[in-house]
């Protein structure tokens, strides 16, 4: 850890004494690492350090190590860091996410002082999930998009979600050879989605393992904030869905999530008062949700072909919103 970062420590907190405790996990393509210390005289007896230290050669572990991902990443980064400061404090209990304590950043280089979320008692992480913890991060990604509905994005991705099709040329050019008629209707998805009436913002990476839990699962809290921007909700929701359940339990568990999904939308719209139509508003996201599960199946095929997240159900899907686009071609 760099010595600015150990004075940012004790500026901030206050600490008389502070220790490295361990390495919570490196981020990805080696980029830098998120670090627990522990802490004697401060308020906090821990705090997370997220330090991100761009590598001079990519180390993408499946070798998409080209001079758009380098600038995607050090972007997602940024973005990061202006969600806290600028976003963050907007969520509130109710979509619980760590308090950032200080941002300091030189150049390419950032370091978040984070809350520790395992302190304010989300313990635990899950690989599997029962119905407690799936309802728990459906209203935590419910009352999100209730807060956010109709934000700015300034400082943020201006298209939410790492797949973004703007940001995955390299992906989209090896779909065309995995999937071409995936690939000739990609623009035609992304579209759809983005003309959505009720955009919000999206988490845009909201996979179970960025889901910290309370004993129980009763609660939970969202970490992992890179590729936070505008989108139709239902890109976060079927992208949670798709990282809890292969095939025949995505295809079975997917219509009952959805209908508690819109449950907690519509008691988060109207405990904020939102001014806006919850009819209409399920209406048009229930409809886009084969949509958003389409278009993270097309960014996954041109990125991993053979990746496990790339089933029958996916393929089903994206078969039955293909043939729709294709109708909706041949009538106009």
């Amino acid at each position: 850890m760099s010595l600015e970062a150990e004075k940012l420590i004790v500026e901030t907190t206050g600490a008389t004494r502070f220790w490295k405790v361990g390495v919570l996990q490196s981020l990805w393509s080696g980029y830098g690492s998120i670090l627990r210390y522990g802490l004697e005289g401060a308020d906090q007896t821990s705090v997370i350090v997220k330090h991100v230290s761009p590598p001079n050669s990519g180390q993408h572990p499946r070798g998409w190590n080209t001079d758009l991902s380098h600038v995607r990443k050090l972007k997602s980064y940024q973005v990061e860091s202006v969600w806290y400061q600028t976003y963050a404090g907007r969520c509130g209990t109710r979509s619980r996410v760590p308090e950032c304590l200080a941002v300091e950043r030189q150049g390419d280089e950032i370091i978040l002082l984070l809350e520790d979320l395992d302190a304010a008692g989300f313990s635990e992480r899950r690989s599997a999930v029962g119905p407690s913890e799936l309802g728990s991060c459906l209203a935590w990604l419910a009352r999100f998009h209730a807060t956010f509905l109709g934000s700015t994005t300034e400082g943020l991705w201006e298209c939410g979600t790492y797949w973004h099709l703007e940001t995955r040329p390299d992906e989209l050019e090896q779909l065309a050879t995995e999937d071409p008629a995936l690939w000739k209707a990609a623009g035609t998805i992304d579209a759809k989605l983005n003309r959505s009436p009720f955009l919000t913002l999206v988490h845009g990476d909201a996979k179970l393992a960025n889901f910290c839990f309370s004993p129980g699962g009763a609660s939970v809290a969202a970490v992992d904030f890179q590729y936070v921007g505008r989108g139709c909700g239902m890109k976060d929701v079927a992208y949670f869905i798709g990282s809890c359940f292969g095939d025949e339990v995505c295809e079975r568990q997917a219509p009952k999530l959805l209908d508690r999904y819109f449950t907690e939308l519509r008691a988060a719209l109207a405990e904020r008062e939102t001014p806006v139509d919850p009819d209409a508003l399920e209406a048009d996201w229930r409809a886009l949700f084969p949509v958003a599960w389409t278009d993270f199946h097309r960014f996954l095929k041109g990125w991993s072909p053979g990746h496990w997240k790339i089933h029958d159900y996916s393929e089903r899907l994206s078969r039955d919103v293909l043939a729709q686009i294709e109708g909706e071609r041949s009538c106009n």
